[in-house]
C-alpha cells in the first residue's frame, strides 16, 4: 500500500486525491466461470456483491422449495420486529397437515415452539411447518405471502413473486437464480443470529429423524448454508454460501437434474470463485479517509469518511493495481453539517470500474469567526 502526492486545489473547481493502491503479484489469467448444467446459475461475493458467475441468471423459474427462503425471512423479520417470539406455541392448523409433499410430520393440534417450526422449514423442508408458520406469523397464508411480496420488493427481488409459503407449484410464482442469491445475502446479514440453522444436519420430530438434504455441507466443511428445493416442473435447485479465509460467496443453481448434479454443480461454482479470486475490506464506516479544506469555518478543515464498509473482490495474482481515488467537485464553505454528502469514491481495476460510494463528512463545522471570513473571502477571490 502506498499514498500518492495529493494534488494542488486549483482554481478552488475541484481536487481528485488518489489515496490507495493495491499491488498485486504476478499477473495470472482468470478463466471463464464454469459452464454449469443448470437452467441457470450465479455466483457472487457476499460482501463487495461482485457477480462472479451468471448463467441465464435473470431468467423466471419456479422456485420450488427456495421460496422458503422467503418464508424464513418474513418469519425472521415478524420476530425482530416483535408481532412474534421464538418461544410462541404454534397449534397446527388441520390445513398445515393436509399440505402435500416434504413434511415435518406434524399432527392437527400439535403444540410446537415457534422455533423448532422454523427449523422445521429450515432442515427438514416441512411444507406442514410452513403452513404452520404462516398461519402463526399473519393468521392466513394468503396474508403471509402478501408479506413475503413486500419484502421481496423490498430486497430488490426484480423478477420474484410467490403465491404460496411453500414453494408447491402455483400459478404466477417465479423467481430468478440472481433474485435467490439476493435473498440469501439478506438473510446472512440481516439475521447473524440465525443464520446458524441453516448448518444444521439432522433433526427429529415425532420420532422421525430428517437430514438436511443440502450435501455440500457432507463435502465440504466450509459451507453452511443454505437451501435444496425440488419439483418435478422446476427440476433440482440449491442456494448454497461458503466462507474460507474470511472470503463468503454465495451461489445458486437451478434447474439441474438431480440432487447430486445441483450439488457438484454448486461446488464447481465456489471453487471457481475461491481459487481465482480475493475478497478485501478497504475501508471501515466511519472510518476517517481524508481531511478536506473547509472555508470561512470555524475549523479550517473536516474529516470525511464512507457509510458502509468497501469490501473489493480482485483476481487473485492480478498484476494491475486497484487504485482509489477521493473527488471534491466543489469547495466546502461553512457551516458543513455532519453526515454531509461532499464527494466519492471510485476504485478502480485498470479501465474497470469496481465502486463509487459517497463521501460524507464526520462532523459538523460552523461558521467562523467575522475576521476568519473576511481572511477566506479575499483568499478566495485571489485564486479566481
Amino acid at each position: 500500500m502506498r499514498e500518492t502526492n495529493i494534488p494542488v486545489w486549483q482554481r478552488l473547481t475541484g481536487l481528485t486525491l488518489a489515496v490507495f493502491l493495491i499491488a498485486t503479484a504476478q499477473a495470472e489469467k482468470v478463466p471463464s466461470p464454469p459452464e454449469v448444467s443448470a437452467d441457470s446459475a450465479f455466483l457472487m461475493d457476499y460482501h463487495s456483491k461482485r457477480v462472479l458467475a451468471a448463467q441465464d441468471a435473470t431468467e423466471p423459474r419456479p422456485p420450488a422449495s427456495l421460496a422458503k427462503m422467503m418464508t424464513l425471512y418474513t418469519a425472521f423479520r415478524a420476530v425482530a420486529d416483535g408481532s412474534v417470539a421464538m418461544d410462541d406455541t404454534v397449534k397446527v392448523s388441520e390445513k398445515a397437515w393436509q399440505t402435500k409433499g416434504s413434511r415435518m410430520f406434524l399432527e392437527v393440534g400439535d403444540e410446537v415452539p415457534l422455533e423448532r417450526i422454523i427449523k422445521g422449514v429450515v432442515v427438514e423442508s416441512g411444507n406442514d411447518a410452513c403452513v404452520a408458520l404462516a398461519e402463526h406469523v399473519a393468521g392466513t397464508e394468503k396474508a403471509f405471502v402478501q408479506l413475503m411480496n413486500n419484502h421481496a420488493r423490498e430486497l430488490g427481488l426484480e423478477n420474484s413473486h410467490f403465491a404460496n409459503a411453500t414453494g408447491l407449484p402455483a400459478d404466477g410464482q417465479k423467481t430468478t437464480a440472481r433474485d435467490m442469491a439476493r435473498l440469501s445475502a439478506g438473510l446472512i446479514r440481516e439475521f447473524p443470529e440465525r443464520y446458524g440453522m441453516f448448518a444444521i444436519r439432522e433433526m427429529t420430530y415425532n420420532d422421525i429423524t430428517q437430514y438436511n438434504r443440502n450435501r455440500l455441507m457432507w463435502w465440504d466443511d466450509s459451507v453452511d448454508g443454505l437451501k435444496t428445493g425440488h419439483t418435478e416442473e422446476a427440476g433440482y435447485h440449491l442456494a448454497a454460501s461458503a466462507e474460507r479465509d474470511g472470503m463468503r460467496l454465495v451461489s445458486v443453481v437451478m434447474g439441474t437434474n438431480s440432487e447430486r448434479a445441483r450439488a457438484e454443480e454448486s461446488q464447481s461454482l465456489l471453487n471457481h470463485g475461491f481459487r481465482f479470486y480475493r475478497t478485501y475490506k478497504l475501508y471501515e464506516a466511519g472510518e476517517s479517509l481524508h481531511q478536506v479544506q473547509v472555508w470561512k469555518g470555524a475549523q479550517d478543515q473536516v474529516a470525511v469518511s464512507l457509510q458502509n464498509d468497501l469490501y473489493m473482490t480482485i483476481p487473485r495474482g492480478e498484476r494491475d493495481q486497484v487504485e482509489v481515488t477521493l473527488d471534491f467537485s466543489e469547495p466546502l464553505t461553512a457551516p458543513v453539517a455532519e453526515g454531509a454528502e461532499v464527494g466519492h469514491l471510485t476504485a478502480k481495476l485498470g479501465d474497470r470500474a469496481l465502486a463509487t460510494r459517497p463521501l460524507t463528512t464526520l462532523n459538523q463545522v460552523p461558521e467562523g469567526g467575522f475576521l476568519g471570513r473576511m481572511i477566506d473571502s479575499i483568499r478566495i477571490w485571489l485564486t479566481e
